[in-house]
């Protein structure tokens, strides 16, 4: 792709490092903000700046937050005895979106996967012992993406989990072997909260 301009070209190059943004699509973007005001286009920037130094992780449960807590825990009208846990930020988004969850969640950062170096000490899993044991936790949902890996991680957290005596459980079978959570719809989502099934480890 031949440009006129070397800041067009350079203002492409940096919207198609963006996920699923190739060249054509960056470029509509630069030639869409080349159309707008300048107020507006300094705006924009301002704000994917400000999120970039000022974004940070809730000290409670590892979500996105703008402050040291996040809304979801500051907010008194959640169910702080069921902790939903998921392995990323992007789950709590989509589950969220069902608007079928009014407990807190608890983000652990990924999947343990011995062949990628991911072991316990890589996930936020000490801090998750740590909430079910001082604020009386009852349930938690273990809303991981169902491969085989997420079983695993489920099989090692049930057992971590034990000695507190609360219900463990899974996401009903309505999300399929092997899918994200992220790209299930809200429905089928919604449904696997509602009809959660007790999880028994197997020894």
């Amino acid at each position: 792709m031949n440009f006129s301009s070397s800041l067009i070209e350079k203002a492409v190059e940096s919207f198609s490092t963006l996920p699923g943004i190739g060249k054509k699509s960056a470029l509509r973007m630069v030639l869409h903000l080349i159309k707008q005001d300048p107020e507006q286009v300094q705006k924009f920037a301002h704000n994917l700046v400000n999120l970039r130094m000022n974004i940070k992780a809730c000290q409670v449960c590892h979500n996105l937050s703008d402050a040291e807590l996040c809304q979801i825990c500051l907010d008194s009208s959640r169910n702080r005895m069921i902790i939903c846990l998921v392995e990323s930020i992007r789950d709590v988004m989509a589950i969220e979106e069902t608007g079928q969850f009014s407990g807190v969640y608890h983000v652990i950062g990924g999947i343990l996967s011995p062949i990628d170096g991911v072991g316990p000490e890589q996930l936020n899993i000490d801090s998750l012992l740590e909430r079910v044991q001082k604020n009386q936790v009852k349930e938690v949902i273990m809303a991981i993406n169902p491969t085989i890996e997420g079983e695993t991680t489920i099989f090692y957290l049930s057992k971590r989990l034990q000695k507190f005596g609360i219900k463990v459980s899974t996401l009903a079978r309505g999300v399929a072997f092997g899918s994200e959570l992220e790209y299930a719809d809200e429905i089928t989502l919604a449904r696997s909260i509602q009809t959660r099934m007790p999880y028994n480890a197997v020894e």
